[in-house]
């Protein structure tokens, strides 16, 4: 009977290892895709300002479709951050 007992012990010690390990591994490869949607939002930020001051240096829109090509451009990038993360 102590033999049975310890093979479930060993049984259930390997199982509870490998989910273990399974589940570490899912939360890493979650935080590297946290990471690089917040790359690509945080570089979307700076090319959204860039598109601004393009336009209204260029002085080719009024400034509401400046605005309306700012947000935009912001909302491109929050789109391939969700796409990133979530996919």
């Amino acid at each position: 009977m102590n033999h049975f007992a310890n093979i479930v012990k060993e049984t259930i010690a390997i199982i509870a290892l490998t989910l273990l390990c399974a589940f570490a591994a899912h939360a890493t490869e979650h935080s590297d895709r946290r990471q690089a949607a917040r790359d690509t939002r945080q570089d979307t930020r700076q090319s959204a300002r860039d598109t601004k001051q393009n336009c209204v240096v260029n002085d080719d829109k009024s400034n509401g479709q400046c605005r309306q090509d700012k947000r935009q451009t912001k909302q491109d990038g929050r789109q391939k951050a969700r796409d990133i993360k979530y996919f």
